[in-house]
């Protein structure tokens, strides 16, 4: 037994007092709880996990939190636009425990990776309202993709319509309304083979055996249970608005050699505002497609004679790409670049050299065999192999660098058959390439100058809205990148500074860089707030080792040059396509097929107009006549529905004073001038609308 002393310090001396015993019973039980108090106190901190927020606040959690049990604490309102949670770099449900310190980030539908959260629940919602309604049916995929989702279906002998989608739809507003939860279930290879085999589904069968034991997950919803990674929302009463668009077939993995299923797109929304704002703009869509307009415009064909996704350019067309490439081409000899021009073909072992053998070689065209046992030749599906050749072609010292090399070589992929789509998608087409090799050093004033390009381009037609992803490696695997670590330090200090003194609005991304080097990239919008990837910079170490190219340096010994691959167009196939739907065919004044019609208002100024048209193409102006035998007004209404940027009207004054009474689209009449004044005011337009003055 202890005893409890109180000593109290009364200023001159210690007073000291033995307590009762009673009191010692009393201490001792106040210790005993303080101490299992303090136990349990720290046992909890050490227990808890630390979550660390965008804003870098750190809480702490118990674990087995949630990201919705976050959200919730956060606030109510957050908690209902939460569609899933990124964790560290990883998307996760946001009903998904979490036992381990991370980084958070709550993403709604205002975030990409919100809505192919919600996109991808569609997905096995429509695939639970297609098996209730025709029991039986097989599931291949169902991704979310950059609009929407789809699903590929192998419905037996049900043969399934547009006509059907609209009572896939009504069951899926059904089920949506029932706000079934989305739950996850870890599961063995052998439980998961077990339960596609009674079920049937060899499709599924064929893709888990693929997969390693302790990776694969189930998701189950309602009566709906898939093979799935994730993630997906809490519940599917988020989906408020759904739309099934159309219906296509697809091979199985995209092997023609397998059977063909039904793959049913669709989209969905937290909104049914959204939904019909969306629809508005396919509407829109629809007017603008390159393909109804390079028909009407008389711009491209497509012959199944020629071969399917290989463009024919008609005459209107490839006057169009002309002035496009000739465009670059002024602009690029202005920064010191010299044309060269590569071969179609070229001997596998160059593409094996290269690794597009490896990389290209099941989307490529079937090698081409020759005579001699052995040899084979490919299509080229890159110009930049060709272009190493040329520059080892001769020795090169430092103060030859830096070396631009640029070239309009057409090349060749195998797309398939139901991958191909107008010009957007083909299987020849021709890239505005260039590349340059300089030293580490150069790389920063390369980037500029090659921006400087892209700006010019982007002003002359119009494409205003866009932003610039500038793709760096993940510092956490440097293994996985070629090159040392001072050059890739070197290149992405280079490219993000160039961004800020350019005043670009850029977005980084961390580990989206390729293997072999970072890279910048244009994403912009068009006139229908659709986003396309139109212009590259990519900085390459990869060719240069593979290639073996090398410069003498100032010390006399061998260095290896940096690679730099630059396209701004990218595939002129595909500019072109973006161009047409972004200008719904009216382009500007330098590029117009037809800058102005000659109206003659009767029969007797024909040979006036003739006249004027001769001067005019003499002025390398693109002109018509319209002979038609109808009233002035009407011909005035067709040529603004034609989208012809200058209407000229012959008649008795204007013959007998050499004038031209001239009209401009959108703008009405201008007045009476001459055809030397009318030339000026073209062609001046012409150059601001290019930046040229």
């Amino acid at each position: 037994m202890f005893q409890v002393f109180i000593i109290q310090n009364t200023g001159q001396s210690l007073k000291i007092q033995v307590l009762p015993k009673s009191t010692e019973v009393k201490i001792a039980c106040v210790l005993t709880s303080f101490y299992y108090l303090c136990t349990q106190f720290f046992n909890c901190i050490a227990l808890m996990i630390n979550i660390t927020l965008p804003d870098n606040t750190v809480k702490q959690y118990k674990p087995g939190i949630t990201a919705l049990d976050i959200a919730r604490e956060i606030s109510e309102g957050l908690a209902r636009n939460v569609l899933s949670a990124k964790v560290d770099d990883e998307v996760w449900d946001a009903t998904r425990p979490i036992h381990k310190d991370a980084r958070l980030k709550l993403l709604t539908w205002k975030d990409p990776e919100g809505k192919a959260t919600m996109w991808h629940s569609s997905a096995h919602l429509m695939a639970e309202a297609v098996e209730q309604l025709y029991p039986g049916v097989k599931f291949g995929i169902g991704p979310d993709i950059e609009n929407g989702f789809y699903y590929d279906i192998d419905t037996g002998d049900t043969v399934l319509t547009e006509s059907d989608l609209a009572d896939i739809e009504k069951r899926m507003n059904e089920l949506a309304k029932e706000k079934q939860s989305f739950r996850r279930e870890d599961i063995s290879k052998n439980e998961a083979l077990k339960y596609f085999s009674e079920k049937g589904d060899e499709y599924k069968l064929e893709l888990i055996n693929e997969l390693n034991d302790g990776e694969i997950t189930l998701y189950k919803s309602g009566t709906f249970t898939d093979l799935c990674r994730g993630p997906h929302i809490p519940d599917t009463g988020f989906i408020k608005a759904i739309k099934l668009l159309n219906i296509a077939g697809a091979y199985w993995r995209g092997d023609e050699n397998r059977k063909q299923l039904t793959r049913i797109y669709g989209i969905t929304f937290p909104k049914r505002a959204e939904l019909d704002e969306y629809l508005q703009m396919l509407e829109e869509a629809k007017k603008r497609d390159h393909r109804k307009l390079g028909k009407e415009l008389g711009l491209f064909t497509f012959s199944q004679r020629v071969g399917s996704g290989l463009p024919l350019w008609l005459p209107k067309g490839a006057q169009l790409r002309e002035r496009l490439e000739q465009y670059l081409k002024k602009l690029q000899k202005e920064a010191g670049y010299e044309p060269v021009i590569t071969p179609h073909i070229g001997n596998v072992n160059l593409y094996k050299t290269s690794g597009h053998y490896d990389k290209y070689g099941a989307d490529s065209f079937r090698p081409i065999t020759t005579p001699v046992q052995g040899e084979e030749f490919f299509l080229k599906p890159m110009n930049c192999p060709h272009h190493c050749e040329i520059f080892s072609s001769k020795p090169h010292s430092y103060k030859d660098l830096p070396i631009r090399y640029a070239e309009f070589g057409t090349v060749y992929r195998y797309e398939q058959s139901g991958e191909l789509h107008g010009l957007t998608r083909v299987r020849g087409f021709t890239q505005d390439d260039a590349h340059i090799f300089c030293t580490p050093d150069q790389i920063k004033t390369e980037f500029k100058d090659v921006i400087k390009i892209i700006m010019r381009i982007f002003k002359a037609l119009d494409f205003n809205d866009f932003t610039t992803q500038i793709s760096l490696r993940d510092p956490g695997t440097p293994d996985k990148y070629i090159g040392s670590s001072e050059n890739w330090d070197k290149a992405e200090r280079a490219i993000i500074e160039v961004a800020e003194e350019e005043k670009l609005d850029v977005v980084v991304e961390q580990g989206e860089a390729a293997f072999y080097g970072p890279k910048m990239d244009f994403m912009v919008k068009d006139a229908l707030g659709r986003k396309w990837q139109l212009g590259t910079i990519q900085v390459d170490y990869n060719l240069p080792e593979r290639f073996d190219l090398h410069y003498i340096g100032a010390d006399n010994e061998k260095h290896r040059p940096v690679m730099i691959h630059r396209a701004p167009f990218g595939s002129l196939e595909r500019f072109v396509a973006v161009l047409i739907e972004h200008c719904a065919g009216d382009f500007p004044l330098w590029l117009a097929p037809d800058q102005a019609i000659i109206l003659p208002i009767s029969e007797k100024y024909q040979n006036y107009a003739e006249k004027v048209s001769k001067f005019l193409k003499n002025s390398d102006i693109r002109a018509l006549i319209d002979d038609r035998n109808e009233k002035t007004g009407k011909k005035i209404r067709d040529a603004e529905l034609n989208k012809i940027p200058y209407m000229l009207v012959v008649g008795e004054r204007e013959e007998g004073e050499g004038t031209v009474s001239v009209r401009k689209r959108g703008a009405g009449d201008l007045g009476t001038f001459t055809l030397d004044k009318l030339a000026d005011i073209i062609h001046q337009e012409e150059e601001r609308l290019q930046g040229i003055s």
